[in-house]
Parts: C-alpha cells; structure tokens; sequence
C-alpha cells in the first residue's frame, strides 16, 4: 500500500456499495490492521494507474521549427519514452 509522508488535503465522500464488498473491506482492514480509508485509497490508486491513458504532451509544440528534423525527432522521443503510439508521417497534399 501507499504510504505518504507528507501532509495531503483530504476529502469526505460517500460510496455506495454491495453489503458483500463492504463487509470483505471490512474484514481485510481488521486482518492487515489499516483503515478502511487507507485500503480504499490504495486500490483507487492502483485501478486509476492502470486505467488512466497516457497524458498529452502539450509543451511539445513549443519546439516545432519549419526547418530541420530537430522537432520531429524530439517528439518522437517523448511519445516513445511515455509509451504513446508513433503518429503515422503525414503526405503532402498535391
């Protein structure tokens, strides 16, 4: 499980979820001694960081130049490193 060392804003929330589940939260809180917060947070956590797309690359428009590959290459790097698909060379229109 996540543990944060530093002070974090926290919110109130309510859920809503079958008696089944919650009491299976609940039994799996008291067996690992945690909270049922912190148990929560931790599989929001591992779901969001398996199921969130990669984050768009806006900056990456900042080093376009019309002339030289520089910007091309640069971003082909980016989209590599942070696992995003290759765009496919666009063709000149005639």
């Amino acid at each position: 499980m996540t543990s944060y060392d530093c002070p974090m804003t926290t919110r109130r929330t309510t859920i809503l979820a079958d008696a089944d589940l919650l009491d299976r939260l609940d039994r799996f809180a008291r067996r690992t001694r945690t909270t049922k917060t912190a148990v929560i947070a931790a599989a929001l956590e591992a779901w969001l960081g398996a199921n969130t797309e990669a984050a768009d690359l806006p900056f990456l428009a900042v080093g376009r130049s019309p002339n030289g590959r520089l910007s091309l290459d640069a971003r082909s790097i980016v989209r590599r490193e942070s696992g995003r698909r290759p765009v496919e060379p666009r063709t000149k229109a005639r």
